[in-house]
Order: structure tokens, then C-alpha cells, then sequence
């Protein structure tokens, strides 16, 4: 197996397991496993807030219906930039696009690093949680393999790209 095809597997598993996670958390907010045996969007609350979620729905049911729609919108986000991801992997980074790379390097390092971020300010991490930090390990890992610039090549130095064969399409490359 090449490094490029072991790579854009590695990533392609991240995007999806991304990608379902935001479907699940869209579908449903209050039942999707979160921290402590509770599920996310409550821990979340309750780590946040320091009261209890069943209160909230209680004393102020249109609050907690709000902040559902609100993490129902975040996972449609999460499983949208999973797709994407995923057919990024698939496509142009299969095919040692070098914008690819930038692509999925930022857009994953965002995605994970975000999610991470929300989860250290509600003070709900779990072991489901912890994915994140692999996942993106995982993905610098992968990028790290397929890097689109080399290391032999002189600092400075160009190479020329062009576009099916027209050098009226040419374009210089700097790493």
C-alpha cells in the first residue's frame, strides 16, 4: 500500500466518523452519548452552566428547545464538513491535488480543534470526547506522509505546472 493510499484512508476514516457524528448529534441532540453516562447536549449544559438540564426543561422548556435547535444545527455543520472532507479524500487529494492537502490540513484542523474547544468551555470530555484528539492526530499524521513539498528540493526552487499539456495554462509551484 502506497503512503498516499494508506493516507487518504486514514483521512476518508475520520471524515466519515465526523460525518456521523454530526448526523447523530442533528438527529438527536439529547440522546447522543455524551460525558458521565449523560447524553452530550445535557452534560454539556450542566458542565457549563453548573444546574441541571431537567430543571432547564422544566422552568424553561423554550431555552432548552432552543439550545436543541442550536446542537442539531451544529451537528448539520459537523456532518456537512464530514462529506466534504471525505470527498476531498476521495477525489482531488487521491489524485495529489496540493490544494487538497491545504484543504483537508485546515479544514480538519479547525473542525477537530473547534470541537475540542467547545467541549473544554462546557467542561464535558469523555471518552467519547478524546476521538477528537485522535482523529486529528491521525490526520497529521497522514498529511505528514503526503506532504506536497519536498524536502530534497533546494529552498527557493520552482517547478512548473501545466494544465492538460497548454503552456498558456503555466503556473509556478512554491513549495
Amino acid at each position: 500500500m502506497t503512503r498516499r493510499r494508506f493516507a487518504w484512508i486514514v483521512i476518508l476514516v475520520v471524515d466519515v466518523a465526523y460525518f456521523l457524528w454530526g448526523a447523530m448529534a442533528a438527529a438527536s441532540p439529547t440522546g447522543l452519548a455524551g460525558p458521565g453516562g449523560k447524553a452530550i447536549l445535557p452534560a454539556g449544559y450542566e458542565g457549563f452552566s453548573g444546574a441541571s438540564w431537567s430543571d432547564l426543561v422544566r422552568t424553561s422548556p423554550l431555552t432548552a428547545d432552543y439550545m436543541v435547535v442550536l446542537f442539531r444545527t451544529y451537528g448539520v455543520h459537523c456532518a456537512v464538513f464530514g462529506l466534504m472532507g471525505s470527498l476531498i479524500a476521495v477525489t482531488a487529494f487521491r489524485r495529489s491535488e496540493p490544494w487538497a492537502w491545504w484543504t483537508l490540513l485546515l479544514g480538519n484542523t479547525m473542525a477537530l480543534v473547534s470541537a475540542m474547544r467547545y467541549d473544554w468551555i462546557v467542561n464535558a470530555i469523555g471518552p467519547f470526547e478524546l476521538t477528537e484528539y485522535l482523529g486529528l492526530a491521525l490526520v497529521f499524521a497522514a498529511l505528514a506522509l503526503t506532504a506536497p513539498f519536498s524536502p530534497s528540493r533546494p529552498a527557493g526552487s520552482t517547478s512548473v505546472l501545466t494544465r492538460h499539456g497548454d503552456p498558456s495554462a503555466e503556473r509556478t509551484w512554491h513549495p
